[in-house]
């Protein structure tokens, strides 16, 4: 099962189409191949198997993180870290 936890761009690489997004702290690169909205540094989107889907709105992803922190919170450390290095 694969959860899309809301990411935050931090940086977009214009010249690879990729970006630098901010998943609850851990930072990855996610392609903005796939898409098909325009998005800046700030922006919140849905990431699934490297590739940027959607942008979402703020509030919603806000909301949406503080549900998964409630979540992580009640989880064991060796999980919580799989969960977040394996999703987003």
């Amino acid at each position: 099962m694969c959860l899309s936890i809301p990411s935050k761009i931090k940086s977009i690489d214009k010249e690879m189409n990729s970006c630098i997004v901010d998943t609850m702290g851990v930072e990855r690169s996610a392609s903005l191949d796939l898409i098909d909205q325009e998005v800046q540094i700030g922006d919140y989107v849905l990431i699934h198997i490297g590739f940027a889907m959607n942008k979402i709105d703020e509030e919603y992803a806000l909301e949406s993180l503080k549900v998964y922190q409630e979540i992580i919170d009640k989880m064991e450390e060796e999980d919580r870290l799989a969960m977040i290095e394996e999703n987003g």
